[in-house]
């Protein structure tokens, strides 16, 4: 009995190819590699000059090694503007985080009333840092400022907002808080809005509370989204510069001093870039290694969440 040849598959000649049809996969993937070396050609100058003692006061520049290395991770001022770093992080991230997941689940019906709070709920995200700043510190300003005749009622006067040691972090979270909630809101808002409506419908049919509806079908399937929110709000808040320099320059004293805003203070103020170098790249370590343990777990609930 005779079996069935496969047929051949035909050889293609390169040198038949159009020529526009051969610079289709270089045209596709010039825009990815200009990018790359957009970025690549400040980084690796970045790796470079913090191992020398480049500064602006000077045209020339010698090698050092990993002097600038060391003693920034033998000096104090590192170590605590890590902690202002995370910290801030962490008070911004989880109050923008519940905030923006609360909202989005009161907001998810589609009314004329949430329609209408959908829109005015976007307007900080729309505002400038420094604008959002300035705003603040008009509402918050001892003799004309809307917060503080409010706070005057309750019998509470003068309070210190950024000028004090104590409250500082606190402006700084609640001026961030009004300005990023909103990204926060509509990514989850966008989440809930594409969940698959069956499930719901049963567990209604079957009597499930709102409690046991969202902890067993909604938060669950949600996570992919949160984790997007998150990722993209624990990164920007690990290198907020904009609302602190703003609203304080890292004051009063050293309390809000950052990272970011303590290598800016070195390169730019004492002409130092090679010194402030070192305290950036670190912080850009750790929010590549952050970065990526949230992208490997968005990835594995999403897969949850699609039923693989």
């Amino acid at each position: 009995m005779a079996t069935a040849t496969k047929p051949k598959k035909k050889q293609v000649n390169y040198n038949e190819v159009p020529p526009n049809i051969r610079r289709r996969p270089y045209l596709i993937i010039a825009p990815g590699l200009l990018i790359l070396i957009g970025i690549m050609i400040p980084f690796a100058s970045a790796i470079v000059l913090s191992l020398t003692n480049y500064s602006f006061k000077f045209p020339s520049f010698t090698f050092v090694g990993a002097k600038n290395w060391l003693n920034t991770l033998s000096d104090r001022a590192f170590y605590h503007s890590l902690w202002v770093t995370l910290k801030y992080a962490f008070c911004t991230t989880v109050t923008q985080m519940l905030l923006g997941t609360g909202i989005a689940l009161l907001l998810k019906k589609d009314t004329k009333f949430s329609r209408v709070l959908k829109v005015l709920f976007t307007f900080p995200l729309m505002v400038a840092p420094a604008i959002a700043v300035l705003i603040w510190q008009l509402m918050t300003s001892n003799s004309i400022g809307v917060l503080e005749k409010l706070l005057n009622i309750f019998g509470i006067y003068d309070f210190p907002w950024a000028a004090s040691h104590a409250t500082a972090l606190f402006t700084a979270v609640l001026i961030d808080t009004w300005v990023n909630t909103p990204f926060v809101l509509l990514l989850v808002l966008a989440g809930i809005q594409s969940l698959p409506k069956s499930p719901f419908e049963a567990a209604q049919v079957d009597g499930a509370g709102a409690w046991f509806t969202f902890k067993t079908l909604t938060l669950p399937m949600l996570k992919p989204f949160m984790y997007i929110a998150l990722l993209f709000r624990l990164m920007a808040s690990l290198q907020e510069f904009g609302i602190i320099f703003a609203l304080t320059k890292g004051g009063p004293g050293d309390t809000l001093m950052n990272i970011s805003l303590t290598s800016y203070l070195t390169a730019f103020q004492f002409q130092k870039l090679g010194v402030a170098l070192p305290g950036l790249l670190m912080l850009w370590l750790f929010i590549n290694f952050t970065a990526k343990g949230l992208v490997t777990r968005q990835r594995k609930l999403a897969k949850q969440a699609q039923g693989y």
